[in-house]
C-alpha cells in the first residue's frame, strides 16, 4: 500500500516520475516472495496486487468524494463508498496482472519483462471491462517531461504502461545473486539506457515540428468558474446566460474588440440548465452576441427527437455548432457515458431500489450513436471529445476521416480545487501526441488549454480562474505511427515479452 501511494507522486500535478525507481522494484521483491507460499505463490502475489492497487488508487482518485457534494443533501452519504469503494473494484485488476506475472515468473531479470507484460494486460483490461475507467494508467508516469512523452506517437498509452513499468522495476535486479557481479546492473543499465533513447527521439521530434498555426483561425475559450447548483438549476437561467455572454464579449487587451476578435468561440460541457435549442430567447442572444463569421462551439443537454407533446424524461450530452444568425450547423452526441454519473448500470433495477446517477437524469442520459467529426466554418474539422472520453486513447483514434484538430469540452467543476483537473488535463494532452492533433480544451472551472500536436502548451487558463483564453489554433502534423497503427506495437511488446518469459520457464524445467 505504502508503495502505491508513493507512486502516485509520479502523476500530475507532481510529476516526480523517478519516485518509481523504488516503489516498482518492491512489487518484484514481494511477487519473489510470494513464491514461498501454496498455489506457486499466484494466491499471494494478486494480494499483494490488490494492496498495492488500494493504495495507488485511493489517494490517486481521492477527488472524486467532492462530487457527491454538489447535491450533498441526496449524495454526501455515498462519498466514503465512492472514495474507497471505486479503487477497491480497480485494484481487483492490478490483483489479476500480479497473479499472471507470478505465473510468468523467473528467477532473472526476465521476470521483470513478466510484470511490464501482465500489468499491461491488466490495465487495458481495466480500461475496457464496464464500460472502462483507465485514469491514472501507469503509462501516463512518462508524460512528463514531454520529450518523454513523445514515444505515445509510437506506442501510444499501452506501450507507454509496458515501459513505465520495465524501465521502473529494473532496479530490483541488483540484488540477484549471480556468478558474475557485473550481470545485475544490465538491467537498470538497459533501463537508463533507454529513457535516455527516448529523451533523445522526444527532443529530435519536438525539433522537427515547431508549432505552426492555422492561417485566419482565432480561438476565444470562455471559462466561467460555474459552481456546480448553478450549471443545474433552471432557476439560474437569466444569472447563466448574463455571465456567458459578458465574459465572452470581455476585452482581453487595450487593442481588443471582445468577442469580435475571435473566429470561433468555445464554451465547456453542459453549459446551460436548460435545453439550449428550445429557449428561443437563449438562441437569440447568442446570435446577438456572435459577430459575422463567427461560429460557437458549446456543450449543451439536448432534448430528443420525439413528437411534439411527448414528455422528455432523457437528454443527450451534446456539443452544438451555431453560426452567427442562430443557426445549429452540426451537433455531437457523447458515445462513452460516465457510469453511476450520467447512467446507472442495470438502469432500470437500480432506480426501482432508489439509486439515482449524479446528474439526476431520470433513465440516465441517451448514449450517441457514433464517433464522427464536427465540420466547422474557416478551420479543419474538429475530433469531438466529451468531458472523460478524452481518456480513452483507442476511441480516439478514428480510422476513417481525419480531423484537423481535438475539441476537449468538460466540467471538471465536480472535482474541485483538487489533483483531478490536473491529470485530466495530463490524460487529454496524451491524445494530442498520440494522434499529432492539436487539442483545445474547454472546461467550466479550468483547466482550459490550448495545445500543439506535440504536447506544447500554446497557451492556457489555471484551475478555479474566471475568465477568457485567446489563441490561435495550432494546426496538426502527419499522422503519427500510433494514429496509422492503433495499439499494434505495443501488442507486439507485450507479446515478445511473455514469449521470452515463457521460454525462459521452460528452459528452467528441462536444461
Amino acid at each position: 500500500m505504502a508503495a502505491g501511494a508513493l507512486s502516485v507522486l509520479a502523476l500530475a500535478p507532481f510529476n516526480l516520475f523517478p519516485v518509481l525507481f523504488v516503489t516498482f522494484p518492491v512489487l518484484v521483491w514481494l511477487i519473489d516472495g510470494a513464491g514461498a507460499g501454496r498455489y506457486g505463490g499466484v494466491p499471494a502475489a494478486a494480494l499483494t496486487g490488490y494492496w498495492f492497487g488500494l493504495g495507488y488508487f485511493v489517494p490517486g482518485l481521492y477527488w472524486i468524494g467532492y462530487a457527491f457534494f454538489v447535491d450533498a443533501d441526496v449524495f454526501a452519504w455515498l462519498t466514503p463508498f465512492a472514495v474507497l469503494g471505486l479503487p477497491a473494484y480497480l485494484s481487483i485488476f492490478t490483483a489479476i496482472g500480479f497473479a499472471l506475472a507470478r505465473l510468468l515468473w523467473t528467477k532473472n531479470a526476465t521476470r521483470v519483462l513478466a510484470l511490464a507484460a501482465s500489468l499491461t494486460m491488466s490495465e487495458w483490461l481495466r480500461g475496457h471491462a464496464l464500460t472502462g475507467f483507465p485514469w491514472n494508467a501507469f503509462g501516463y508516469a512518462l508524460s512528463e517531461p514531454l520529450p518523454l512523452a513523445q514515444t505515445a506517437s509510437l506506442i501510444g498509452l499501452w506501450g507507454m504502461t509496458f515501459l513505465t513499468v520495465a524501465i521502473f522495476a529494473s532496479p530490483a535486479t541488483l540484488i540477484d545473486r549471480t556468478p558474475d557481479r557485473r550481470l545485475p546492473w544490465r538491467a537498470p543499465a538497459a533501463a537508463v539506457a533507454l529513457l535516455v533513447v527516448m529523451s533523445v527521439f522526444g527532443a529530435i521530434r519536438l525539433s522537427l515540428h515547431p508549432t505552426t498555426m492555422v492561417s485566419g483561425a482565432k480561438l476565444r475559450l470562455m471559462q466561467p468558474n460555474l459552481q456546480q447548483d448553478a450549471k443545474f438549476n433552471y432557476a439560474a437561467k437569466t444569472e447563466v446566460m448574463k455571465k456567458y455572454l459578458a465574459l465572452s464579449d470581455r476585452a482581453s487587451g487595450p487593442q481588443s474588440t471582445g468577442v469580435r476578435d475571435a473566429t470561433i468561440l468555445i464554451w465547456p460541457e453542459s453549459a446551460f440548465p436548460f435545453f439550449l435549442t428550445r429557449e428561443a430567447d437563449a438562441m437569440a442572444q447568442i446570435a446577438d452576441l456572435l459577430p459575422k463569421g463567427t461560429v460557437l462551439i458549446t456543450g449543451s443537454v439536448r432534448a430528443p427527437d420525439l413528437p411534439r407533446g411527448t414528455p422528455i424524461t432523457r437528454a443527450y450530452n451534446s456539443i452544438y455548432v451555431i453560426d452567427h444568425d442562430g443557426s445549429v450547423l452540426a451537433v455531437y452526441d457523447k458515445v462513452h457515458l460516465v457510469p453511476f454519473g450520467e447512467f446507472l448500470p442495470y438502469q432500470t433495477l437500480m432506480e426501482k431500489l432508489g439509486f439515482e446517477q449524479l446528474t439526476r437524469v431520470r433513465g440516465g442520459f441517451i448514449a450517441g450513436s457514433v464517433r464522427h467529426v464536427l465540420p466547422v466554418p474557416g478551420v479543419p474539422p474538429a475530433l469531438p471529445l466529451i468531458c472523460y472520453e478524452a481518456i480513452f486513447p483507442g476511441e480516439v483514434a478514428g480510422r476513417n476521416e481525419r480531423p484537423g484538430w481535438i475539441v476537449n469540452l468538460t466540467n471538471d467543476g465536480w472535482f474541485g480545487i483538487s489533483t483531478g483537473p490536473y491529470q485530466h488535463l495530463e490524460q487529454s494532452r496524451m491524445r494530442a501526441i498520440e494522434l499529432g492533433l492539436p487539442l483545445v480544451r474547454s472546461a467550466n472551472t479550468g483547466i482550459s488549454a490550448v495545445i500543439d500536436p506535440v504536447g506544447r502548451t500554446v497557451a492556457s487558463l489555471g484551475l478555479g480562474i474566471e475568465g477568457i483564453l485567446d489563441a490561435n489554433l495550432p494546426a496538426a502534423i502527419p499522422p503519427t505511427v500510433y494514429a496509422r497503427v492503433g495499439d499494434v506495437p505495443a501488442i507486439m511488446l507485450v507479446a515478445l515479452a511473455v514469449i521470452v518469459a515463457v521460454r525462459r520457464r521452460v528452459a528452467k524445467r528441462h536444461p
